[in-house]
């Protein structure tokens, strides 16, 4: 009688494993970030990440116009401004950066959901969330002030196009705030992606060189949480979901896939996990020199992620993925 039970069963074909798959992961899972420049015909490839490139507002579109015929539904544009001031003012202009992409985006690819990363360190002069006290170096962001400035560019976002709203600037407050502009401003159908559970994570490194908009002094510890905390992201997801969230983001992912499925298990919201640039770029460094196959650890990896709990995923890799779960016929 024995062995009685034989798993191995299920395992002898793969048409037959792809069938009792637990976890599938597809194209409709992905979003693609992008990274606005001003100019035309500009496409800059960030040296710490391979293949991801600062883009001007034409080239936004032609990668907005790939995306979407790779089946991919969703972009997320952060911008790099041409000024930098302690208002953010590039932040929050109807003509700003990323104001410019999302309406070129929304006129050249209607169907395309477009996200707006709401966030303020790519565009003040010290590279902070915020407001910051006058004199004080230690990078303390001036919590409520700092909300007036996420509402307004929240609005003017929403004017521009984007479909979707996503703060990330981790203050307290920060998506009631942004509800209450986005309603009394009349987009009372915009929904808010909430980076609910933001880490001060060193996995950030490269996407600051994307960015550009690493601190010039301090650090971001006392806005973003600690990384040895999870009952604290139970804490700040219920505190976004009561303030009108519709959707809530992990960050970064692999380090955190245990903070994704306690989120998960905490919420009914769509569950969203930012596989992160650092983490990309170790995936890519390793490619290149040939220590790993990159499309199986890929394809691993976002599995993971959405094994985790993950409904989303933002990841640099989704033009890849998608045409990987093309040929996998996913």
């Amino acid at each position: 009688m024995f062995p009685l039970h034989r798993p191995r069963r299920l395992r002898s074909h793969p048409q037959l494993r792809r069938m009792v798959s637990e976890t599938v992961l597809s194209t409709s899972d992905l979003i693609y970030p992008l990274f606005a420049v001003p100019g035309k015909a500009i496409a800059n490839e960030v040296k710490s990440m391979p293949g991801v490139y600062q883009l001007s507002v034409d080239k936004i579109v032609e990668e907005a116009k790939e995306v979407y015929d790779l089946g991919i539904p969703a972009i997320i544009l952060f911008g790099i401004p041409e000024d930098k001031d302690l208002e953010a003012t590039s932040a929050w202009h109807d003509c700003g950066i990323v104001q410019k992409a999302a309406t070129a985006v929304k006129q050249a690819v209607p169907d395309l959901i477009v996200i707006a990363d709401t966030c303020l360190c790519e565009y003040t002069s010290h590279g902070h969330c915020g407001y910051l006290e006058l004199g004080d170096l230690t990078g303390r962001v001036l919590n409520d002030p700092t909300l007036e400035l996420l509402k307004k560019t929240a609005v003017s976002q929403a004017k521009a196009g984007a479909d979707i709203i996503a703060p990330s600037g981790m203050m307290d407050g920060f998506v009631q705030a942004i509800r209450m502009g986005l309603d009394e401003a009349g987009y009372q159908d915009i929904p808010i992606l909430s980076y609910a559970a933001k880490y001060a994570s060193s996995y950030y490194g490269p996407f600051r060189d994307a960015a550009e908009s690493t601190p010039q002094f301090g650090d971001r510890r006392t806005y973003q949480m600690d990384p040895g905390n999870a009952r604290e992201a139970i804490k700040e997801i219920q505190l976004d979901a009561a303030e009108g969230a519709d959707m809530l983001m992990v960050k970064p992912a692999l380090a955190y896939m245990d903070v994704i499925l306690r989120v998960k298990q905490a919420t009914n919201l769509p569950v969203a996990a930012y596989n992160v640039s650092g983490e990309y770029s170790m995936i890519k460094a390793a490619a290149l020199n040939g220590w790993i196959d990159e499309q199986q650890v890929v394809m691993e990896t976002l599995t993971g992620l959405k094994r985790a709990g993950a409904d989303l995923i933002l990841t640099y890799h989704a033009k890849d993925a998608a045409r990987w779960i093309a040929k996998l016929g996913g």
